[in-house]
Formats: structure tokens, sequence, C-alpha cells
């Protein structure tokens, strides 16, 4: 069972928040190239996006970010097949992500 502790952990950096927002519009298992897209464009204050920019936030999820959030249950994190999927969210998690999301528009 996720506790309301373990789901703020999760939310507490904002690249990882970006990364769940994202895994949780998607259906099914999304290829980490996708998801370094997806949170480089979140974080973009110019376009284009500068240069090295990609390679940062690869780096990050990759060595940081999936690592940690897949100690949450319903994170998966295939590191060999490179692709990251939620699976079974609880609801304290969807909605505490809901109300961080909104905030943050």
């Amino acid at each position: 069972m996720t506790t309301v502790d373990e789901v703020m952990t999760l939310l507490h950096e904002r690249r990882r928040r970006y990364m769940l927002y994202y895994l949780s519009e998607q259906n099914g298992p999304v290829p980490v190239t996708e998801l370094v897209d997806a949170v480089a464009e979140m974080e973009a204050e110019e376009t284009p996006i500068p240069n090295g920019t990609f390679d940062r936030v690869e780096i990050a999820l990759t060595h940081n970010h999936l690592p940690e959030a897949q100690t949450a249950e319903f994170v998966e994190y295939d590191s060999t097949e490179k692709v990251v999927r939620l699976t079974d969210e609880p609801p304290a998690f969807n909605a505490i992500l809901t109300v961080a999301k909104v905030l943050e528009d």
C-alpha cells in the first residue's frame, strides 16, 4: 500500500512530477525517449529548446528519477527495454498528482 509520504516523496522533485504528469495521461508503456522529450518540453522556457537539454533530461531521468520512482509499487520501469508505465495507481496518488498539476499550471 502506498502512503501519502511515499507520494509526496515522489512529487518532491519538479522533473519527477513532470514525468509522472505525462505518464498519468498515457495508456500503456512509454518509451524513455518519448518521456524525455515530454519532460524537456514541459521544462522549456524558450523555443527552440537549447542544445544539450534532452541529454541532461535523459541522464537525470534514467539515473535518478526513474529508479527512484520505481520504488513505488505502481511505477514500472524496464531499463532493458527502456520503457516505463504506471499501473494501478492508488486513488491518493491520483488525487495528489491532479492537485499538483493544477497548481503548477
